[in-house]
């Protein structure tokens, strides 16, 4: 396993944002730091209130977004307007081409990650959609939140054109979590919230991790330990 430190991470804070990059994204450049796998953008995002990222364009990527606190709110070319909270999920293949804007409407910051894969091939039809999963659903569990179209063995109820499978999971106090992975797979962890212990490291809010073919422990150091978790195939 590598163990990332947000703080080595790309930043960018021009007032209304302050965003860690986990890989090269905008003004954040390092031809060392490109990707990790299939996963070619993971943004932590904090935008403050009445604040946000305007009208603009994408086009054939997937893009996922996980709110951890405020509110979220979706407009997109294809007419469709939502508000999402805490533990909330939503995402957009933007195929062959689509507008949207993310803002933060509400009176308290927004911390949300938003997440990009390459679809497994150019030209989809735009599309969007969310789901309000219950932020208590993941106490002591990985809850299954987004998979390929292809993976028929999972209960995801989000599916993308990417060969990944996205969880999320809450250690309570003391609490722990399990994550084996397959032959030819690999993952990267995010701890979201509180400190987590893994082996001998201590990871703290923001943090990050990379797993290569193994078993890993993630045992919270204090109130509780929120993590997302993102399997793909090894390249």
């Amino acid at each position: 396993m590598r163990y990332i430190d947000c703080e080595q991470m790309g930043r960018a804070r021009n007032g209304w944002l302050d965003s860690r990059h986990h890989f090269s994204f905008d003004q954040y450049y390092n031809p060392a730091n490109m990707n990790f796998g299939v996963l070619r953008v993971l943004n932590d995002d904090r935008v403050q209130a009445g604040e946000g990222f305007d009208t603009h364009p994408h086009r054939d990527m997937e893009i996922i977004s996980y709110v951890v606190e405020g509110e979220l709110t979706h407009r997109d070319s294809m007419g469709n307007a939502r508000t999402l909270t805490r533990g909330q999920v939503q995402y957009m293949s933007a195929g062959t081409g689509v507008f949207h804007s993310e803002l933060n409407l509400g009176s308290d910051l927004l911390r949300f990650l938003q997440i990009w894969f390459p679809p497994d091939r150019a030209g989809y039809q735009p599309n969007y959609g969310d789901f309000p999963f219950v932020f208590a659903d993941r106490l002591g569990r990985w809850l299954p939140l987004a998979t390929s179209y292809q993976n028929e063995d999972s209960a995801a109820p989000i599916r993308i054109h990417a060969d990944v499978n996205l969880f999320a999971g809450v250690a309570p106090a003391g609490g722990e979590l399990d994550f084996s992975l397959r032959r030819g797979r690999q993952a990267y962890v995010v701890n979201i919230e509180g400190c987590t212990a893994v082996g001998a490291l201590t990871l703290q809010p923001g943090d990050a991790l990379e797993l290569m073919e193994e078993e890993a422990r993630f045992r919270a150091n204090g109130d509780f330990s929120h993590l997302l978790l993102i399997e793909m195939k090894k390249p």
